[in-house]
């Protein structure tokens, strides 16, 4: 058995986001530390699966995750602990698969 991504793949070519950092900063938000959009996991979760549904509705099919910064190292250096920062890291994808959901509905 083939996944939806393979499936989706081999029906032709797939349009990705134009960058989940251009959006947050589009929509006013700082990404200007080291985190990037990866502190926005802990400080308004909803901005970042906000900006992933605007490219969903822009026409994308595929969005990357608000974890381009994110690591466990990179996390601890701003205080946050691994169990913490593996939360956070899940929710990088939920945030994805939730504007997904999303989209989906809409349509």
């Amino acid at each position: 058995m083939t996944s939806d991504f393979a499936d989706a793949l081999a029906s032709g070519p797939l349009v990705l986001d134009g960058g989940l950092s251009n959006q947050l900063e589009a929509a006013g938000h700082d990404l200007g530390d080291a985190l990037w959009s990866a502190r926005l996991l802990a400080e308004d979760p909803e901005a970042i699966t906000r900006a992933h549904l605007a490219y969903f509705e822009a026409g994308a099919d595929v969005v990357i995750t608000a974890s381009y910064q994110a690591t466990f190292e990179g996390f601890a250096r701003r205080g946050i602990g691994r169990e913490r920062a593996a939360e956070l890291l899940a929710l990088s994808v939920a945030s994805a698969r939730e504007a997904a959901r999303r989209a989906r509905t809409a349509r």
